[in-house]
């Protein structure tokens, strides 16, 4: 019989967030490819809360974990590669997402964040 080698146990880390998060009404479009054929789609929506890293939205789109867009600050035409990191619940006006910006500018909503 063999003795067993000691595990080593990693301590639960708290995930901090990378910003503050403020609720804030902007006017977005959501732009992806829906399929292999590269099918072009657009949605515009309003955001229900942002922050320096990313927002949440809600939308009508049927969109994928970890599908790669485009979101378009319709206040300041400013645009950023993106993408969806949570789906929430399904409201009446669609389901909420949670999308991640890619490489962001700290002014992109236009809000001292």
């Amino acid at each position: 019989m063999q003795p067993q080698a000691a595990t080593k146990t990693t301590p639960k880390v708290k995930q901090k967030r990378r910003g503050i998060r403020l609720n804030s009404r902007i006017p977005v479009a959501i732009e992806w490819q829906k399929d292999e054929a590269m099918a072009a789609c657009r949605e515009e929506a309003f955001t229900r809360v942002v922050g320096p890293y990313g927002c949440l939205v809600v939308i009508r789109a049927s969109l994928e974990l970890e599908q790669a867009l485009r979101i378009v600050n319709l206040a300041t035409s400013e645009s950023n590669s993106a993408i969806t990191v949570w789906k929430g619940h399904e409201r009446p006006d669609g389901w909420e997402w949670g999308i991640e910006l890619i490489h962001p500018t700290m002014d992109f909503w236009g809000l001292e964040l």
